[in-house]
């Protein structure tokens, strides 16, 4: 075994090819016993084995500062620079982030998890190096797939511009999530075939020096260019052709599967939690969808980079044909191109990461929402409930969106509130919308009457007197679970409501409750700062109701246990009872 006398990355460095292919085959058989158990980027990590130890083989790290883009394929320069224990050892494989973090080594230098700015941060890196006058390399890693983000082209033209020391690898796999898409996928496919030697180059056009690595899994062709680039003067273009999955089959024959994987068993390459019988958001809005682009051939789903946010397998997208349109990793244009089909007369419905719109407020703001065209944008994973990397989490879209004007921004709190949403939302034609998909799938086996055309007309599910409670989207359940604690434990009948508009307010509704009401309370399952509670607030801020907002406070949280969370920010029955009856008391 040489891993487990790896410590940094100088000890490495004498190694013959013959002790590197040795260790590149234990970092493999490492990270695919932890990602069995643990789950997580399987194909993207074992792709970068090779790459990996022989960009610590030939440059010097931390001096020499690697940006990994997205920074989910940093596994592999993880165990080499001391944090081995979080894929060898079972009791530590919680220890360390996903993605690059400087808190863990000084091998980190950003908290990364979004696609295409590696090569803008390395671009900035190599302007401070200029300016202070220091010598060291600064190498951006980044895949093809993220080259069809746009701050991905703004950084390869400030690079050539800045002109100085800043290497570029291109990770090769021919493979975004799913397959690529997008005009410059087309020169990197000549560029392969030609073994870099075509006349067309984009790279050589814009000005970079540039390298081909056929394979780049063989360190006889890895690491002579990396050692020629080395303390360039001149930014260059290392385009490198890897295997997406390598050396696993099942991850290297169904790349698009394998990008992010649950836990599974190494042998039959089994998810160990099957839930593909179980109904979800995601292909229950595809199954609709597909149906209604079979009615209606001017509806087309657009995603960026993600198509089973939305159920769009690789079958279901042959299916839509060009009704279905994968923008690549580029969300800004998704939005733009979603205000463009409305314009046009067709409509487009956008499927999306909460996380993955934070990229997107200008053109929502101004090339959707200023010129008030018509699109759909379903918000996944838009909750605590969500994924919870810091880099990741989906908590900030209430405050990103609600105050945007004329943006229709929903909440649903069961499946059919969310179908009849998706519905109108698909076939109205007078505002931008929103719809907020809700954490968990909660069945009310009630019909969803609500004419969403005229807009922020909230439901009051039950009325009671002197407590109101307006549980937004997922968090509607607590509520509930709220007013009958409060019933069966201190005779209290509140009332509840259900808001479902998280962008305006039924001021007839909320100026009712003045009569008859001495608490408001509203629960929201995102930040406090900018939510709906505020809007609640503002609005009742000059009448004798004490209004008090549940949410999750203002912060970067990180791999954070959900129920912790909830029962700091005092999310929670037994918490929310309490102050009820304190303020009751005042």
């Amino acid at each position: 075994m040489y891993l487990e006398n790896i410590n940094s990355p100088k000890d490495i460095k004498g190694f013959d090819k013959e002790k590197l292919y040795a260790l590149s085959g234990e970092i493999r058989e490492a990270l695919l016993e932890k990602l069995s158990k643990t789950g997580g980027h399987v194909g993207p990590n074992l792709g970068m084995v090779e790459l990996t130890v022989a960009l610590h083989y030939v440059f010097n790290s931390p001096v020499d500062k690697f940006v990994f883009d997205v920074s989910h394929q940093c596994y592999t320069h993880k165990i080499l620079t001391g944090r081995k224990a979080g894929f060898l050892d079972e009791k530590h494989y919680k220890d360390f982030s996903g993605y690059t973090n400087p808190d863990e080594s000084e091998h980190d230098f950003f908290k990364v998890g979004h696609t295409s700015t590696s090569l803008s941060i390395a671009c900035g890196l190599a302007k401070a190096r200029d300016l202070k006058k220091e010598d060291f390399n600064v190498i951006a890693i980044i895949g093809d797939g993220s080259l069809s983000g746009g701050e991905a082209l703004e950084g390869l033209d400030n690079i050539i511009e800045q002109g100085s020391n800043t290497i570029v690898i291109v990770n090769d796999n021919e493979m975004s999530i799913a397959e690529n898409y997008g005009g410059i996928y087309g020169n990197l496919a000549l560029l392969r075939k030609t073994e870099g030697k075509a006349e067309l180059n984009m790279f050589k056009a814009l000005g970079f020096d540039y390298a081909y690595i056929k394979d780049g899994h063989s360190y006889e062709e890895i690491i002579p260019v990396l050692e020629s680039a080395k303390d360039s003067k001149k930014p260059i273009v290392i385009h490198i052709h890897t295997i997406k999955g390598k050396g696993y089959k099942f991850a290297e024959k169904d790349k698009e599967r394998w990008h992010y994987n649950g836990p599974f068993d190494i042998e039959t390459g089994k998810a160990i939690y099957d839930f593909s019988g179980e109904k979800d958001f995601s292909s229950l809005t595809c199954e609709y969808l597909l149906e209604e682009m079979k009615k209606n051939k001017e509806l087309v789903v657009v995603t960026a980079g993600t198509p089973t946010v939305m159920g769009f397998t690789k079958e279901k997208r042959e299916l839509a044909g060009e009704q279905f349109v994968d923008v690549g990793i580029a969300e800004e244009h998704a939005v733009a191109f979603s205000s463009g089909v409305g314009k046009g007369g067709c409509k487009a419905v956008f499927g999306v990461y909460s996380t993955f719109l934070q990229r997107t407020y200008d053109q929502i703001f101004h090339d959707l929402c200023i010129n008030n065209n018509p699109a759909l944008m379903i918000v996944f994973a838009a909750s605590i409930y969500g994924m919870n990397d810091v880099t990741h989490t989906g908590l900030y879209d209430i405050s990103l969106l609600s105050s945007i004007p004329n943006l229709v921004h929903l909440a649903p709190t069961s499946l059919e509130e969310y179908m009849e949403m998706l519905d109108w939302g698909v076939k109205q034609n007078k505002h931008p919308v929103v719809i907020r998909v809700p954490a968990m799938l909660v069945e009310s086996g009630l019909e969803d009457k609500t004419n969403y055309y005229d807009l922020n007309k909230y439901e009051m599910v039950e009325k009671g007197r002197e407590v109101a409670l307006l549980g937004l989207g997922t968090f509607f359940g607590l509520a509930q679970d709220v007013a009958k604690k409060l019933k069966e434990e201190k005779g209290i009948k509140a009332t509840i409501i259900n808001p479902k508009f998280i962008s305006g307010l039924d001021e007839e509704m909320l100026n009712s409750l003045k009569k008859e009401h001495k608490v408001v309370i509203t629960i929201e399952d995102g930040v406090l700062d900018g939510g709906f509670g505020e809007k609640i607030s503002r609005f009742l801020g000059d009448s004798n109701l004490y209004v008090k907002n549940y949410g999750i406070k203002k912060g970067f949280l990180d791999r954070y246990d959900v129920n912790e969370v909830l029962k700091e920010n005092k999310i929670t029955l037994d918490d929310i009872c309490e102050d009820v009856l304190k303020l009751l008391e005042k």
